[in-house]
């Protein structure tokens, strides 16, 4: 699936099942939400903090899932085209860190 058809998608599925969009600030806290509950998961799996009973149903793919769905949302009702966003942002990130991160000794 590309960006372009999961945009779609969550488009109509909003039209479909959703009856409209949160508003974008409403979203924007969801969002945040979302991130938040990942962050809980990773630094639980990969950091030092041991679960707790209420984390040991959450799972990683399914909370990275949530966090696109919400991103999918926002740039669906602000006209964001994350297809083409991207592509640039990855001609950005190539030109200006074409040699940078080859030269950083903490990389090494």
């Amino acid at each position: 699936m590309t960006l372009q058809e999961a945009q779609k998608q969550v488009d109509d599925w909003i039209k479909t099942y959703g009856v409209r969009y949160f508003s974008e600030l409403t979203n924007m806290a969801i969002l945040t939400e979302e991130v938040g509950e990942l962050a809980r998961i990773v630094v639980r799996t990969y950091g030092d903090q041991s679960f707790k009973e209420s984390d040991l149903s959450r799972n990683l793919s399914d909370e990275m899932a949530d966090v696109l769905w919400v991103l999918l949302c926002l740039a669906n009702q602000t006209g964001v085209d994350l297809t083409e966003a991207f592509k640039k942002n990855i001609a950005k990130k190539t030109e200006r860190d074409s040699t940078r991160h080859w030269e950083n000794e903490k990389l090494k």
